[in-house]
Protein backbone atom coordinates (compact mmCIF):
# COMPACT_ATOMS: atom_id res chain seq x y z
CA UNK A 1 0.00 0.00 0.00
CA UNK A 2 1.00 3.65 -0.40
CA UNK A 3 3.07 5.08 2.46
CA UNK A 4 1.55 7.80 4.65
CA UNK A 5 2.32 9.82 7.77
CA UNK A 6 -0.25 10.49 10.51
CA UNK A 7 0.27 13.46 12.87
CA UNK A 8 -1.82 13.53 16.06
CA UNK A 9 -2.54 16.79 17.89
CA UNK A 10 -2.44 16.54 21.69
CA UNK A 11 -0.91 14.12 24.22
CA UNK A 12 -3.82 12.75 26.26
CA UNK A 13 -5.55 9.36 26.36
CA UNK A 14 -7.31 10.18 23.08
CA UNK A 15 -3.90 10.55 21.42
CA UNK A 16 -2.73 7.24 22.86
CA UNK A 17 -5.89 5.51 21.63
CA UNK A 18 -5.32 6.82 18.10
CA UNK A 19 -1.58 5.97 18.21
CA UNK A 20 -2.45 2.45 19.32
CA UNK A 21 -5.02 2.16 16.53
CA UNK A 22 -2.36 3.07 13.94
CA UNK A 23 0.12 0.68 15.52
CA UNK A 24 -2.36 -2.21 15.58
CA UNK A 25 -3.41 -1.64 11.97
CA UNK A 26 -0.08 -0.75 10.34
CA UNK A 27 2.68 -1.47 12.87
CA UNK A 28 3.89 2.14 12.76
CA UNK A 29 5.07 4.65 15.33
CA UNK A 30 3.37 8.05 15.03
CA UNK A 31 4.20 11.62 15.93
CA UNK A 32 2.06 13.84 18.12
CA UNK A 33 2.41 17.59 18.53
CA UNK A 34 1.10 19.17 21.71
CA UNK A 35 1.64 21.81 24.39
CA UNK A 36 2.89 19.31 26.99
CA UNK A 37 3.31 15.61 27.67
CA UNK A 38 0.49 14.00 29.65
CA UNK A 39 0.59 10.70 31.53
CA UNK A 40 -1.21 8.44 28.99
CA UNK A 41 1.47 9.00 26.34
CA UNK A 42 4.58 8.95 28.56
CA UNK A 43 7.29 6.29 28.16
CA UNK A 44 5.62 5.06 24.96
CA UNK A 45 7.35 3.33 22.06
CA UNK A 46 4.45 3.87 19.65
CA UNK A 47 4.08 7.67 19.83
CA UNK A 48 6.66 10.48 19.94
CA UNK A 49 5.45 13.70 21.56
CA UNK A 50 6.87 16.92 20.18
CA UNK A 51 6.20 19.70 22.73
CA UNK A 52 5.42 23.28 21.69
CA UNK A 53 4.40 25.47 24.67
CA UNK A 54 1.23 27.45 23.92
CA UNK A 55 0.36 25.16 21.00
CA UNK A 56 -3.28 24.81 22.07
CA UNK A 57 -4.20 28.27 20.78
CA UNK A 58 -3.23 30.99 18.37
CA UNK A 59 -0.89 32.70 17.72
CA UNK A 60 1.51 29.92 18.78
CA UNK A 61 -0.43 27.18 16.97
CA UNK A 62 -0.33 28.77 13.55
CA UNK A 63 3.22 30.01 14.11
CA UNK A 64 4.38 26.42 14.65
CA UNK A 65 2.22 25.08 11.84
CA UNK A 66 3.58 27.57 9.30
CA UNK A 67 7.04 26.18 9.96
CA UNK A 68 5.62 22.66 9.60
CA UNK A 69 4.01 23.62 6.28
CA UNK A 70 7.43 24.61 4.93
CA UNK A 71 8.88 21.30 6.12
CA UNK A 72 6.08 18.99 4.99
CA UNK A 73 5.49 20.58 1.59
CA UNK A 74 8.51 18.53 0.51
CA UNK A 75 7.16 15.32 2.05
CA UNK A 76 6.85 12.53 -0.56
CA UNK A 77 3.77 10.89 0.99
CA UNK A 78 0.35 12.03 2.32
CA UNK A 79 0.46 13.57 5.82
CA UNK A 80 -2.82 13.42 7.76
CA UNK A 81 -3.52 15.80 10.66
CA UNK A 82 -5.80 14.26 13.32
CA UNK A 83 -7.20 16.32 16.18
CA UNK A 84 -7.56 14.72 19.59
CA UNK A 85 -9.18 17.69 21.34
CA UNK A 86 -11.91 20.27 20.73
CA UNK A 87 -9.46 23.16 20.58
CA UNK A 88 -7.36 21.47 17.93
CA UNK A 89 -10.44 20.66 15.84
CA UNK A 90 -11.36 24.35 15.93
CA UNK A 91 -7.83 25.43 14.97
CA UNK A 92 -7.66 22.94 12.10
CA UNK A 93 -10.96 24.19 10.71
CA UNK A 94 -9.96 27.83 11.18
CA UNK A 95 -6.69 27.41 9.27
CA UNK A 96 -7.82 24.60 6.98
CA UNK A 97 -7.13 26.33 3.67
CA UNK A 98 -3.57 27.29 4.65
CA UNK A 99 -2.80 23.91 6.22
CA UNK A 100 -3.96 22.06 3.12
CA UNK A 101 -0.90 23.42 1.30
CA UNK A 102 1.01 20.56 2.97
CA UNK A 103 -1.43 18.36 4.90
CA UNK A 104 -4.63 16.37 4.59
CA UNK A 105 -7.09 18.09 6.95
CA UNK A 106 -10.17 15.83 7.31
CA UNK A 107 -12.38 18.36 9.10
CA UNK A 108 -15.41 20.52 8.37
CA UNK A 109 -15.16 24.14 7.27
CA UNK A 110 -14.99 26.81 9.93
CA UNK A 111 -18.48 28.25 9.42
CA UNK A 112 -20.11 24.89 10.15
CA UNK A 113 -17.73 24.27 13.05
CA UNK A 114 -18.74 27.59 14.67
CA UNK A 115 -22.36 26.43 14.68
CA UNK A 116 -21.72 22.90 15.96
CA UNK A 117 -19.06 23.65 18.60
CA UNK A 118 -21.46 26.01 20.39
CA UNK A 119 -24.18 24.21 22.35
CA UNK A 120 -26.64 26.93 21.36
CA UNK A 121 -25.64 26.55 17.72
CA UNK A 122 -25.79 22.75 17.89
CA UNK A 123 -29.34 22.84 19.25
CA UNK A 124 -30.35 25.26 16.48
CA UNK A 125 -28.97 22.82 13.91
CA UNK A 126 -30.77 19.95 15.70
CA UNK A 127 -34.01 21.91 15.48
CA UNK A 128 -33.49 22.57 11.76
CA UNK A 129 -32.72 18.94 10.88
CA UNK A 130 -34.97 17.12 13.31
CA UNK A 131 -32.43 15.68 15.75
CA UNK A 132 -34.04 15.28 19.22
CA UNK A 133 -32.43 17.24 22.08
CA UNK A 134 -33.44 18.18 25.64
CA UNK A 135 -35.78 21.15 26.08
CA UNK A 136 -33.44 24.08 26.52
CA UNK A 137 -33.44 27.69 27.73
CA UNK A 138 -30.48 30.07 27.35
CA UNK A 139 -29.54 32.24 30.34
CA UNK A 140 -27.53 35.37 29.54
CA UNK A 141 -25.46 37.46 31.92
CA UNK A 142 -27.63 40.47 31.01
CA UNK A 143 -30.79 38.62 32.09
CA UNK A 144 -29.24 37.55 35.40
CA UNK A 145 -29.52 41.00 37.09
CA UNK A 146 -27.56 40.38 40.29
CA UNK A 147 -29.49 37.37 41.54
CA UNK A 148 -33.04 38.18 40.51
CA UNK A 149 -33.09 35.57 37.73
CA UNK A 150 -35.61 32.86 38.60
CA UNK A 151 -37.15 31.92 35.26
CA UNK A 152 -37.05 28.11 35.28
CA UNK A 153 -39.57 26.74 32.78
CA UNK A 154 -38.84 23.06 33.56
CA UNK A 155 -39.73 21.00 36.64
CA UNK A 156 -36.90 20.34 39.09
CA UNK A 157 -34.39 18.76 39.01
CA UNK A 158 -32.91 20.71 36.09
CA UNK A 159 -29.55 20.53 34.34
CA UNK A 160 -27.26 23.57 34.08
CA UNK A 161 -23.95 23.86 32.21
CA UNK A 162 -21.74 26.58 30.72
CA UNK A 163 -22.10 27.44 27.05
CA UNK A 164 -18.40 28.31 26.84
CA UNK A 165 -16.27 25.48 28.30
CA UNK A 166 -13.03 27.34 27.55
CA UNK A 167 -13.77 30.44 29.66
CA UNK A 168 -15.32 28.14 32.28
CA UNK A 169 -11.84 26.79 33.03
CA UNK A 170 -10.91 30.18 34.52
CA UNK A 171 -13.95 30.35 36.84
CA UNK A 172 -13.33 29.03 40.35
CA UNK A 173 -15.64 28.82 43.38
CA UNK A 174 -16.60 26.28 46.02
CA UNK A 175 -18.94 23.71 44.51
CA UNK A 176 -17.85 24.38 40.93
CA UNK A 177 -18.63 21.48 38.58
CA UNK A 178 -18.37 20.68 34.90
CA UNK A 179 -22.20 20.48 34.90
CA UNK A 180 -24.88 20.78 37.58
CA UNK A 181 -28.06 18.91 38.44
CA UNK A 182 -30.10 21.34 40.55
CA UNK A 183 -32.87 20.17 42.88
CA UNK A 184 -34.83 23.38 43.67
CA UNK A 185 -35.18 27.12 43.01
CA UNK A 186 -33.03 28.21 45.96
CA UNK A 187 -30.12 26.05 44.80
CA UNK A 188 -30.60 27.31 41.24
CA UNK A 189 -30.42 30.98 42.26
CA UNK A 190 -27.40 30.28 44.47
CA UNK A 191 -25.42 28.52 41.74
CA UNK A 192 -26.25 31.01 38.98
CA UNK A 193 -25.22 33.80 41.35
CA UNK A 194 -21.89 32.16 42.16
CA UNK A 195 -21.18 31.57 38.48
CA UNK A 196 -21.68 35.17 37.39
CA UNK A 197 -20.16 36.76 40.51
CA UNK A 198 -16.95 34.77 39.97
CA UNK A 199 -16.17 36.07 36.53
CA UNK A 200 -18.09 33.94 34.04
CA UNK A 201 -19.57 36.18 31.33
CA UNK A 202 -20.89 33.81 28.66
CA UNK A 203 -24.32 32.18 28.44
CA UNK A 204 -25.56 29.26 30.52
CA UNK A 205 -27.51 26.30 29.17
CA UNK A 206 -30.57 25.42 31.29
CA UNK A 207 -32.21 22.13 30.34
CA UNK A 208 -35.03 19.83 31.20
CA UNK A 209 -33.33 17.03 33.15
CA UNK A 210 -33.67 13.62 31.54
CA UNK A 211 -34.17 11.16 34.41
CA UNK A 212 -31.98 8.14 34.97
CA UNK A 213 -28.38 7.26 35.80
CA UNK A 214 -25.30 6.40 33.71
CA UNK A 215 -26.99 3.30 32.29
CA UNK A 216 -29.35 5.55 30.28
CA UNK A 217 -26.42 7.21 28.46
CA UNK A 218 -25.16 6.31 25.01
CA UNK A 219 -22.10 7.40 23.06
CA UNK A 220 -21.83 7.16 19.29
CA UNK A 221 -18.76 7.60 17.09
CA UNK A 222 -19.13 8.04 13.34
CA UNK A 223 -16.78 8.47 10.39
CA UNK A 224 -17.94 10.57 7.44
CA UNK A 225 -15.83 10.42 4.27
CA UNK A 226 -14.54 13.25 2.09
CA UNK A 227 -17.72 12.99 -0.02
CA UNK A 228 -19.87 13.64 3.09
CA UNK A 229 -21.14 10.06 3.24
CA UNK A 230 -21.28 8.20 6.56
CA UNK A 231 -19.12 5.07 6.37
CA UNK A 232 -19.04 3.81 9.96
CA UNK A 233 -21.04 4.20 13.16
CA UNK A 234 -20.30 2.46 16.43
CA UNK A 235 -22.63 2.78 19.41
CA UNK A 236 -21.46 2.39 22.99
CA UNK A 237 -23.37 2.03 26.23
CA UNK A 238 -21.57 3.90 29.06
CA UNK A 239 -22.07 2.11 32.37
CA UNK A 240 -19.93 4.31 34.60
CA UNK A 241 -18.73 7.92 34.50
CA UNK A 242 -15.93 9.79 36.25
CA UNK A 243 -17.34 11.01 39.61
CA UNK A 244 -14.93 13.95 39.98
CA UNK A 245 -16.97 17.20 39.62
CA UNK A 246 -14.46 18.64 37.14
CA UNK A 247 -14.60 15.51 34.96
CA UNK A 248 -18.28 14.54 35.13
CA UNK A 249 -19.35 13.23 31.74
CA UNK A 250 -16.10 11.39 31.01
CA UNK A 251 -16.98 7.75 30.40
CA UNK A 252 -15.02 5.15 32.36
CA UNK A 253 -16.73 1.92 31.23
CA UNK A 254 -18.37 1.37 27.82
CA UNK A 255 -20.16 -1.75 26.63
CA UNK A 256 -20.87 -2.22 22.90
CA UNK A 257 -24.45 -1.57 21.82
CA UNK A 258 -26.56 -1.68 18.66
CA UNK A 259 -29.61 0.33 17.62
CA UNK A 260 -30.39 0.48 13.91
CA UNK A 261 -32.99 3.24 14.21
CA UNK A 262 -30.51 5.43 16.11
CA UNK A 263 -27.85 4.74 13.48
CA UNK A 264 -30.24 5.79 10.72
CA UNK A 265 -31.12 9.01 12.57
CA UNK A 266 -27.45 9.97 13.01
CA UNK A 267 -26.55 9.03 9.43
CA UNK A 268 -29.31 11.21 8.01
CA UNK A 269 -28.29 14.15 10.21
CA UNK A 270 -24.57 14.03 9.35
CA UNK A 271 -25.18 13.68 5.63
CA UNK A 272 -27.74 16.51 5.56
CA UNK A 273 -25.28 18.95 7.14
CA UNK A 274 -22.41 17.85 4.81
CA UNK A 275 -20.21 16.70 7.67
CA UNK A 276 -16.62 15.44 7.19
CA UNK A 277 -14.38 13.34 9.45
CA UNK A 278 -14.93 11.79 12.87
CA UNK A 279 -17.88 12.80 15.05
CA UNK A 280 -18.68 11.84 18.62
CA UNK A 281 -22.18 12.23 20.13
CA UNK A 282 -23.26 12.19 23.77
CA UNK A 283 -26.81 10.88 24.01
CA UNK A 284 -29.30 9.93 26.72
CA UNK A 285 -32.38 7.73 26.46
CA UNK A 286 -35.52 9.46 27.75
CA UNK A 287 -37.92 6.90 29.21
CA UNK A 288 -40.70 9.51 29.28
CA UNK A 289 -41.13 9.53 25.50
CA UNK A 290 -38.92 6.64 24.35
CA UNK A 291 -36.54 8.93 22.44
CA UNK A 292 -32.79 9.35 22.45
CA UNK A 293 -31.89 12.99 23.17
CA UNK A 294 -28.62 14.47 21.87
CA UNK A 295 -26.58 16.63 24.26
CA UNK A 296 -23.67 17.60 22.01
CA UNK A 297 -21.41 16.68 19.13
CA UNK A 298 -17.63 16.55 19.49
CA UNK A 299 -15.94 17.25 16.17
CA UNK A 300 -13.44 14.41 16.63
CA UNK A 301 -13.31 10.91 18.09
CA UNK A 302 -14.10 10.94 21.84
CA UNK A 303 -11.48 10.48 24.60
CA UNK A 304 -12.85 7.00 25.34
CA UNK A 305 -13.36 6.07 21.69
CA UNK A 306 -10.81 3.28 21.68
CA UNK A 307 -13.87 1.12 22.43
CA UNK A 308 -14.51 1.43 18.66
CA UNK A 309 -11.13 -0.06 17.72
CA UNK A 310 -11.51 -2.66 20.48
CA UNK A 311 -14.74 -3.87 18.90
CA UNK A 312 -13.25 -4.29 15.43
CA UNK A 313 -13.72 -0.90 13.71
CA UNK A 314 -10.17 0.45 13.89
CA UNK A 315 -10.32 4.25 14.15
CA UNK A 316 -7.14 4.79 12.12
CA UNK A 317 -8.17 2.72 9.09
CA UNK A 318 -11.06 5.01 8.12
CA UNK A 319 -8.72 7.95 7.57
CA UNK A 320 -6.23 5.85 5.61
CA UNK A 321 -8.83 4.07 3.48
CA UNK A 322 -10.46 7.42 2.69
CA UNK A 323 -7.51 9.74 2.01
CA UNK A 324 -4.61 7.40 1.16
CA UNK A 325 -6.22 4.36 -0.50
CA UNK A 326 -9.34 6.20 -1.77
CA UNK A 327 -11.28 2.99 -1.19
CA UNK A 328 -14.35 4.17 0.75
CA UNK A 329 -16.33 5.67 -2.13
CA UNK A 330 -18.23 2.50 -3.02
CA UNK A 331 -18.17 0.93 0.45
CA UNK A 332 -21.56 0.69 2.21
CA UNK A 333 -22.01 2.17 5.66
CA UNK A 334 -20.99 -0.08 8.56
CA UNK A 335 -23.44 -0.23 11.48
CA UNK A 336 -21.19 -1.41 14.28
CA UNK A 337 -21.73 -4.11 16.91
CA UNK A 338 -24.36 -6.21 15.15
CA UNK A 339 -22.77 -9.51 16.27
CA UNK A 340 -22.92 -10.00 20.08
CA UNK A 341 -20.37 -12.83 19.81
CA UNK A 342 -17.73 -10.24 18.88
CA UNK A 343 -18.53 -7.73 21.62
CA UNK A 344 -15.79 -6.49 23.97
CA UNK A 345 -16.06 -4.34 27.09
CA UNK A 346 -13.90 -1.21 27.35
CA UNK A 347 -12.56 -0.28 30.79
CA UNK A 348 -11.06 3.07 31.78
CA UNK A 349 -10.87 2.09 35.46
CA UNK A 350 -9.95 -1.11 37.34
CA UNK A 351 -12.54 -3.87 36.96
CA UNK A 352 -13.24 -3.81 40.72
CA UNK A 353 -14.40 -0.19 40.50
CA UNK A 354 -16.82 -1.10 37.73
CA UNK A 355 -18.17 -4.05 39.70
CA UNK A 356 -18.62 -1.96 42.86
CA UNK A 357 -19.91 1.36 41.53
CA UNK A 358 -21.81 0.80 38.28
CA UNK A 359 -25.58 0.94 38.77
CA UNK A 360 -27.19 -2.50 38.66
CA UNK A 361 -28.93 -3.10 35.34
CA UNK A 362 -29.32 -5.72 32.64
CA UNK A 363 -26.54 -3.98 30.71
CA UNK A 364 -24.21 -4.29 33.71
CA UNK A 365 -25.03 -7.98 34.00
CA UNK A 366 -24.19 -8.50 30.32
CA UNK A 367 -20.98 -6.47 30.70
CA UNK A 368 -19.90 -8.55 33.69
CA UNK A 369 -20.35 -11.65 31.54
CA UNK A 370 -17.98 -10.15 28.95
CA UNK A 371 -15.51 -9.31 31.71
CA UNK A 372 -15.54 -12.84 33.13
CA UNK A 373 -15.15 -14.29 29.64
CA UNK A 374 -12.02 -12.19 29.11
CA UNK A 375 -13.70 -10.16 26.34
CA UNK A 376 -12.36 -6.89 27.70
CA UNK A 377 -9.71 -4.27 26.97
CA UNK A 378 -8.33 -0.87 27.90
CA UNK A 379 -6.77 1.97 25.95
CA UNK A 380 -3.48 2.34 27.80
CA UNK A 381 -2.44 -1.21 28.75
CA UNK A 382 -1.02 -2.33 25.38
CA UNK A 383 1.31 -5.32 25.59
CA UNK A 384 3.63 -4.32 22.67
CA UNK A 385 4.15 -0.94 24.35
CA UNK A 386 4.69 -1.95 27.96
CA UNK A 387 7.99 -1.25 29.73
CA UNK A 388 8.50 -1.05 33.48
CA UNK A 389 8.20 2.75 33.70
CA UNK A 390 5.05 2.86 31.60
CA UNK A 391 3.43 -0.08 33.40
CA UNK A 392 4.05 1.54 36.80
CA UNK A 393 2.69 4.91 35.65
CA UNK A 394 -0.45 3.39 34.14
CA UNK A 395 -1.04 1.28 37.25
CA UNK A 396 -0.66 4.42 39.38
CA UNK A 397 -3.08 6.33 37.13
CA UNK A 398 -5.69 3.59 37.40
CA UNK A 399 -5.18 3.11 41.14
CA UNK A 400 -5.90 6.81 41.78
CA UNK A 401 -9.48 6.25 40.66
CA UNK A 402 -10.17 4.35 43.88
CA UNK A 403 -9.71 7.60 45.82
CA UNK A 404 -11.93 9.54 43.45
CA UNK A 405 -14.82 7.08 43.69
CA UNK A 406 -14.53 6.84 47.47
CA UNK A 407 -14.55 10.64 47.72
CA UNK A 408 -17.22 11.61 45.19
CA UNK A 409 -19.43 8.68 44.29
CA UNK A 410 -21.68 8.73 47.38
CA UNK A 411 -22.95 12.20 46.45
CA UNK A 412 -23.59 11.13 42.87
CA UNK A 413 -25.34 7.94 44.00
CA UNK A 414 -27.72 9.89 46.23
CA UNK A 415 -28.40 12.18 43.29
CA UNK A 416 -29.26 9.16 41.13
CA UNK A 417 -31.79 7.93 43.66
CA UNK A 418 -33.41 11.38 43.60
CA UNK A 419 -33.54 11.26 39.80
CA UNK A 420 -35.44 7.98 39.78
CA UNK A 421 -38.21 9.08 42.16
Amino acid sequence: MQQFTPILLGSDINVYGMARSFHEAYGIKVQAWGASTLAPTRYSKIVDIEVHPGFTEDPEFIKVMREKIKEYKKHPEPVILISCGDGYSELLAKHKEELEEAFIVPYIDYDLLEKLISKEGFYEVCEEYGLPYPKTKIITMAAYKDGSYADVPFPFPVALKPEDPVSWLDVQFEGRKKAFVIKDLDEFKDIVGKIYKNGYKADLILQDFIPGDDSNMRVLNAYVDKNHKVKMMCLGHPLLEDPDPIAIGNYMVIAPDYDEKLYQTVQAFLEKINYTGMANFDIKYDVRDGQYKFFEINLRQGRSSFYVTLNGYNLAKWYVDDYVEDSLKDQPVVYGNQDPAKHKLWLGVPAKIFEQYAVDSLAKKEALALLRAGKVGTTVFYKPDMNVKRWLLMKHMYHNYYKDYQKYFKVNKEQYFEKKK
